[in-house]
């Protein structure tokens, strides 16, 4: 079985404070990306937050696109998770990458639902057995032990 979902987050360091601050740059930023990845949205929520940093999200119709942004830190922090074939994720993150220009980026990739073979998906419990001796002398000594008191 194959993974079905690549999850992708990305940091953004060196951001322009302007640009991580301004809401309808970034509800712009966030439809543009979803375009280039070939993706659908579904709906857009965002929230300006005091005194500064906005977070923006778009739900998918096969998983969610969200910046969050630390103005005061010239930081943005993108979540990216998809669940189909046809989705471009690297399209969507050089789109909000050329936008927020930052000094230094770092992307990660996770598979999600990666449960490799079929034996991997199946619980795993582990028992343990020692002789039946040690658990009978055990015994004996705690009787021996509680009688002499």
């Amino acid at each position: 079985m194959a993974a079905f979902g690549r999850h992708t987050t990305a940091d953004f360091y060196g951001c322009r404070k302007e640009v991580l601050n301004d809401m309808n740059l970034l509800q712009n930023l966030l439809s543009q990306a979803i375009n280039s990845a070939n993706l659908k949205m579904l709906n857009i929520q965002s929230h300006q937050f005091e005194p500064e940093g906005i977070t923006v999200m778009g739900l998918l119709t096969d998983g969610h696109l969200a910046i969050h942004t630390y103005p005061e830190l010239g930081f943005a922090a993108i979540d990216l998770f998809t669940c189909d074939s046809h989705s471009l994720p690297d399209k969507a993150l050089a789109t909000i990458k050329k936008s927020l220009t930052p000094e230094k980026a770092k992307s990660t990739q996770i598979k999600r639902g990666d449960f490799g073979s079929e034996r991997d998906m199946k619980p795993r419990t582990k028992t343990h057995s020692g002789a039946i001796r040690k658990v009978k002398d055990t015994g004996s000594k705690v009787l021996k032990f509680l009688s002499n008191k």
